[in-house]
């Protein structure tokens, strides 16, 4: 299987389950390759042959671009070092849930979420802590009893019970088997274990940590932007040069001069923001011949020397899409 075939069948995947999926980025360095949406939830995904060809700098823009626009980074592949990815089974790569073609369609079409997820020494499962030591009391049976009768500490027993550690396929096996209950807990592709305190605490805010954010390049056009009272967040593998937010809109921002490479971007843009429910804006540092590109405005620096604040910017925009 190539590179290309994966991608097809992701989209066909996403497609077939109801997702809106932008068109591929397909310009180099990109931190992820296609944006879908199906209602609330966004993707932001990663696609590569091998998982472990994600490195950390790629990882921590889709983390932080996925927080910011209020989705979800996944990264669905084939393989691992030289073994297939196994199906129904979830991955971690630098916090980024990865997984293959097929737990995805049984996710997301099947309604079939994975129980399982692979770390170091093997692959584990969570359990429903809370389960276990109802059943367990119900049959009124110890700890030391049912460490026994699976092979492992009391305390182990105990940590299942109350913090909900992580146990191997094999001991949830034999406990599930012992009380005829299920206790495997499913796997949240779109809220990852490690997300979900953070964004359980955050409330609907979707906020970037002062350490994950990268910081403002010297850019002249992106310290105006700022300057109108945006928060500028750059980017460095995406179509886009940054994303600009403010209590009211979030802005995909191009900035370059205005040229042929100039139109590619900004069709990608526009195809991104229409998934991702942002603006779309290209600031042309010289002259430019278009006034937009399909839902991408051009606005010239000059343009943008004469506003003010965050209100002007987005009044130019409406007026511009109005107009074309």
């Amino acid at each position: 299987m190539t590179k290309e075939i994966l991608i097809h069948q992701i989209i066909d995947v996403l497609s077939h389950a109801g997702f809106v999926v932008s068109e591929r980025c397909n310009i180099r360095p990109r931190s992820f390759d296609i944006a879908a949406r199906k209602g609330e939830d966004l993707l932001l995904c990663k696609v590569l042959f091998n998982i472990d060809g994600l490195n950390e700098g790629t990882a921590r823009e889709m983390k932080y671009l996925a927080e910011f626009l209020g989705g979800s980074a996944i990264v669905v592949g084939a393989k691992t070092r030289n073994q297939r990815l196994e199906d129904s089974v979830v991955y971690m790569r630098y916090d980024i849930l990865a997984l293959s073609v097929q737990t995805l369609f049984d996710y997301f079409v099947e309604n079939v979420p994975p129980l399982v997820a692979a770390a170091p020494g093997g692959l584990y499962v969570s359990i429903e802590g809370n389960v276990l030591k109802e059943a367990r009391t119900k049959e009124a049976m110890s700890l030391g009893t049912l460490a026994s009768m699976v092979g492992v500490s009391r305390r182990t027993i105990s940590k299942y019970e109350e913090e909900g550690m992580d146990a191997s396929i094999d001991v949830v096996i034999q406990l599930e088997e012992i009380f005829e209950i299920e206790l495997a807990r499913p796997i949240d592709i779109l809220t990852p274990p490690e997300n979900k305190r953070s964004r359980k605490d955050q409330g609907d805010r979707k906020e970037i940590p002062e350490q994950a954010r990268p910081p403002l390049p010297e850019d002249s056009v992106l310290n105006m932007i700022s300057v109108l009272g945006y928060d500028v967040f750059p980017t460095l593998q995406a179509p886009f040069k940054a994303i600009s937010k403010d209590k009211s809109s979030v802005i995909l921002t191009g900035v370059s001069e205005f040229n042929t490479t100039v139109v590619k971007r900004a069709h990608l843009m526009s195809s991104i923001s229409e998934v991702t429910k942002s603006q779309s804006v290209f600031i042309i540092t010289g002259h430019c011949k278009l006034k937009s590109v399909e839902s991408t405005v051009l606005i010239e620096k000059k343009d943008l020397r004469k506003m003010s604040d965050p209100d002007d910017l987005l009044t130019f925009i409406e007026e511009r899409k109005e107009r074309e």
